[in-house]
């Protein structure tokens, strides 16, 4: 249930540990310690106060907060054994729906890893596509306990954020969203390109997944952004324009085949509350991006 900032204020402390408790993992003391620190002029605020108790605690009561997370895609989530917040972020890259081999790799990055530190392997998922968690399992297996412990602390951070933006309404929003937007630009015509079919898809491997589709308006743009009201995942993209059908359209003819048909753009996102504008330029026998803003 959503909760108004003014009224996370003039709540007693168990009305306010009872509306936003949850948002750390099965720890409902993080919220209680906070509560002091109120009243909170914005929802960036209190999470920093509720981040603030986590870093004040005794290195043992953070450890044991930590232990409490679910592994990635762990026997526990498979069975369902975890918080709903948990279970929902974990689906939300596709974690639920592993292969049996799939499984079995993250499986034996996790043993490697609670072998290792003594905790699960942390990640905020929604900030990520699965190729992007697995870099960072066996990246961060590199880690020494002190880099890794902050490493988890911070990605516990982005995690926490999400949730109470989802969860609070109010002053002071954190910004957790990204944007990817586009336009076609027509260089031949020396005007916005309308009608160009767009195509989005995340590269995962060898396999490319399409996750967005739209067509281009009068101003050359899509009606809304490619993925917007969301942390933007890091990873691998390629957008796909169909230009051929646009010139075939003015009647310009490039060849039969076109030179040019459908144009692939390959890029990379790194920054999930970012904004990443990705245009294409293009004649009949050309095109360039950039990244815009």
């Amino acid at each position: 249930m959503n909760v108004t900032l003014a009224d996370l204020n003039g709540m007693e402390l168990s009305g306010f540990a009872a509306a936003v408790g949850e948002t750390f993992e099965l720890a409902p003391w993080v919220a209680e310690a906070a509560h002091g620190k109120g009243p909170f002029d914005g929802v960036t605020a209190l999470h920093a106060a509720m981040m603030g108790a986590v870093r004040a605690a005794p290195r043992e009561a953070q450890l044991a907060f930590v232990r409490g997370h679910p592994d990635l895609a762990g026997k526990a989530a498979r069975a369902g054994a975890v918080t709903d917040e948990s279970k929902h972020e974990q689906a939300s890259v596709g974690l639920d729906t592993l292969s049996e081999e799939e499984f079995a790799r993250f499986h034996r990055l996790n043993d490697a890893y609670q072998a290792k530190f003594g905790f699960p392997f942390i990640v905020c998922v929604r900030r990520h596509t699965r190729d992007s968690i697995l870099e960072q399992f066996e990246r961060r297996l590199h880690n020494d306990a002190g880099t890794e412990f902050a490493a988890a602390l911070q990605e516990i951070f982005y995690i926490t954020r999400l949730r109470l933006a989802a969860k609070v309404t109010g002053d002071g929003m954190p910004d957790v969203n990204g944007r990817l937007s586009t336009h076609v630009l027509d260089t031949h015509a020396g005007r916005p390109a309308v009608g160009i079919a767009v195509e989005l898809y995340e590269l995962a491997g060898a396999a490319a997944h399409r996750i967005a589709t739209a067509v281009t308006n009068q101003d050359g743009r899509t009606d809304k952004p490619l993925i917007g009201g969301r942390p933007l995942p890091i990873g691998r993209y390629e957008l796909r324009f169909a230009i051929g059908d646009h010139f075939r359209s003015r009647g310009i003819e490039s060849g039969n085949p076109p030179f040019l048909d459908i144009v692939p753009l390959r890029f990379s996102i790194a920054e999930p509350e970012g904004h990443y504008h990705v245009p294409l330029l293009c004649s009949p026998w050309s095109y360039s991006t950039y990244r815009g803003s």
